[in-house]
């Protein structure tokens, strides 16, 4: 049994990495600083620009993120995911990975997104993320954090999946973090009823950091990060500023609905 506070952090990313890791850091310390524990940084938290430059800046700043990330963790003595960068994948692709890093700097879990968002929406915008992404071909960990709880990592568009969460739900996560980069378009109507479904189908804390705001071009995202109870109720929510929202997640409180609404012991895998 535990209880600590998680803070979701929302940035407004841009093609400067210098500014993007700077106003990182700013938000971890404001966040150790209020008591958090556990922080998660969203998609893309290092950098939101044209691809091709993405793809160029990939090989230096895969390693910058992988130190940035194990200095801030050390440096705050904070639990540290961050939720998005990209990483050389061959020719002309990129993976986009995250990384959960312990309070000594430890290397806790790694993903590569695997749910690569190829959608056409009514906003001006082509997304083809799969032409410069190469998806990962793992399934998500989960990681029991000492002091914490057990943490189930994804990205963005993973959300959309129910299936993902359902393993990692069945792998013991007590918490999903889910970190994004969710279009304006999409999120006003699909962001927060998903991540409710999420928690309330899988019983377990979600805790999704956020992009918001303009970013390059037409690049619009929909900000609102979220912290979000096992009963499906929005704990805290940090509107569409650059920020962060925090709250305390209680594993005894989680159990406690899964004894009341046990319908993860209720599922018939058999039949299905």
């Amino acid at each position: 049994m535990s209880s600590f506070l998680a803070a979701a952090l929302q940035l407004t990313s841009t093609s400067d990495p210098d500014a993007n890791l700077a106003a990182a850091e700013e938000l971890i310390e404001l966040a150790a600083r209020r008591g958090a524990e556990l922080v998660g940084l969203p998609e893309n938290f290092a950098f939101m620009g044209d691809d091709q430059e993405r793809i160029a800046l990939a090989p230096a700043l895969a390693e910058r993120c992988s130190r940035f990330l194990v200095t801030m963790a050390r440096r705050y003595q904070v639990t540290l995911l961050g939720g998005g960068f990209p990483v050389p994948a061959g020719e002309n692709l990129t993976y986009n990975r995250a990384e959960l890093v312990g309070v000594e700097g430890q290397l806790l879990a790694r993903y590569d997104k695997i749910h690569l968002f190829d959608v056409d929406i009514p906003d001006g915008v082509p997304y083809r993320e799969s032409a410069t992404v190469q998806p990962g071909s793992t399934l998500p960990p989960v990681v029991d954090v000492p002091g914490l709880c057990r943490i189930g990592l994804s990205i963005c568009y993973d959300v959309r999946f129910p299936e993902l969460y359902r393993h990692l739900a069945g792998a013991g996560a007590e918490l999903l973090m889910v970190p994004a980069a969710f279009t304006a378009y999409t999120g006003k109507d699909h962001w927060q009823v998903l991540l409710q479904s999420r928690a309330i189908e899988n019983t377990a804390y979600v805790l999704a950091p956020a992009q918001t705001g303009l970013h390059y071009g037409r690049r619009q995202t929909h900000g609102h990060a979220l912290v979000i109870d096992p009963w499906g109720t929005v704990l805290a929510d940090a509107g569409t500023a650059p920020g962060l929202t925090m709250a305390p997640v209680d594993t005894a409180h989680g159990q406690r609905i899964r004894a009341q609404m046990p319908s993860l012991q209720h599922r018939r895998p058999a039949l299905f």
